[in-house]
């Protein structure tokens, strides 16, 4: 944090500044594993905290309900210009408030309550906004899920066309939160048109990897391309829509006013900074290298008799099933944890526990590739990571751990992280 920053906030509220700097502790200290987490610029940092948070700006630049929008028009206008030149899209709205909000606007602008919907099943790595029953888009929609192979724990696409063809889906998703492969948008822009169905493409966790080359674009056949913006995009915590041209009116009327009211004017300029960034081409070597530590941290797992549901990954995302480590999910994140290193505990297909006990952990590399770490340190994470899930109430090697967790976070400073 800056120190003038601070100095304001300990003046205002000292018990949220040091709460604070706590987290910035934290986020130093740490081997963030969280494969939806990033590390943003300094840059992005300002605009999410500038004067820009002060503005009410409903409805779009040029067309406003509010005065006072000469230089909020400019600073949206240039997010989007830069969306399309990035991702070459016709047409793109920067508004939504993040990434659930985003899938929510495209069920307003193309389907009705009661309408199908289909998209990949939580279980088997999709997003609760694809239809899952417990989100509105699984109780307001008629919604049928795909999933995956139980020998490959991969997509069958033959069977994706054959539930397709069944049940009429008027609108389908591809993409989710825990799928390690590439995934193939054309084969499912083909289905959806085969079905009549209009096709969303959600690259939440995949933008950056989209946009720095690494991952195949959906752009160009989907219909419309739901994102969140922070992960390995690298920009504030918001959400995006791209669409064809023919899609544009009716994206931004379920945005505003369909959804919301005025957009988060900060969240605009960080989301059009990080938009600049991800232009340069260091942008391109740095989405190439969350993949190659993916990998690395993969197969250094691997080799310590880890098992990873589908024997690997594509991209930036690595999902392990430790039952044969004996232990679970939950235990394995706590202990991690503790030790230094942070991820999620997750379901993985077909798991036998229940959700919030379940047999996998979930970790990715767009973090700590944010801080310059290479395949190296993948394989001494990896090492880290057994010797700690092999003895999850070890607290004395726990603490260890952490100490030398926190010798090679010094070693590679966290982008934004002044302290």
């Amino acid at each position: 944090m800056h120190p003038a920053l601070r100095e304001t906030l300990e003046s205002v509220d000292p018990e949220i500044a040091e709460l604070l700097v706590a987290e910035e502790r934290r986020q130093r200290d740490k081997v963030r594993l969280i494969a939806s987490e990033n590390y943003v610029s300094g840059a992005v940092l300002a605009a999410t905290g500038s004067v820009l948070t002060n503005k009410y700006s409903e409805g779009y630049p040029t067309k406003r309900y509010y005065e006072g929008q000469q230089y909020i028009d400019r600073v949206e206008q240039l997010c989007i210009d830069r969306a399309k030149a990035l991702f070459g899209a016709d047409h793109a709205n920067v508004q939504p408030y993040s990434g659930s909000p985003a899938n929510l606007a495209v069920y307003f602008a193309f389907l009705k309550p009661g309408d199908t919907v289909m998209g990949m099943g939580l279980p088997a790595g999709g997003h609760l906004t694809h239809g899952w029953n417990v989100s509105i888009t699984g109780t307001y929609f008629r919604a049928v899920q795909y999933g995956v192979r139980q020998d490959t724990h991969c997509i069958d696409l033959d069977e994706v066309r054959a539930l397709a063809k069944k049940e009429q889906p008027k609108l389908m998703f591809a993409g989710g939160t825990a799928i390690p492969r590439t995934i193939d948008f054309a084969a499912f822009a083909d289905i959806a048109r085969e079905v009549g169905a209009v096709f969303a493409a959600d690259i939440a966790h995949i933008a950056g990897l989209v946009a720095g080359g690494q991952h195949p674009s959906p752009v160009p056949v989907a219909d419309v391309v739901s994102t969140t913006t922070h992960k390995t995009l690298r920009g504030p915590r918001g959400g995006m829509l791209m669409c064809k041209a023919q899609h544009a009116k009716a994206i931004d009327r379920a945005v505003f006013p369909g959804l919301q009211g005025g957009p988060h004017n900060h969240t605009t300029a960080g989301i059009a900074i990080a938009l600049k960034e991800a232009q340069q081409a260091s942008f391109r070597d740095y989405a190439a290298q969350i993949v190659a530590n993916a990998k690395a941290l993969a197969a250094a797992l691997v080799e310590r008799g880890w098992s990873l549901i589908t024997g690997g990954t594509d991209n930036h995302l690595i999902l392990a099933d430790l039952t044969p480590k004996g232990v679970s999910g939950k235990i394995a994140a706590r202990a991690l944890d503790a030790a230094g290193m942070e991820l999620n505990y997750n379901s993985i297909p077909f798991d036998p526990r229940k959700p919030f006990d379940p047999s996998g952990v979930r970790l990715g590399t767009p973090s700590v590739t944010s801080r310059g770490m290479g395949p190296t340190e993948m394989r001494q994470i990896a090492h880290w990571m057994d010797a700690v899930v092999t003895a999850p109430t070890d607290a004395a090697l726990h603490e260890r751990i952490s100490g030398e967790v926190r010798e090679l976070c010094a070693r590679f400073p966290a982008p934004g992280i002044l302290l």
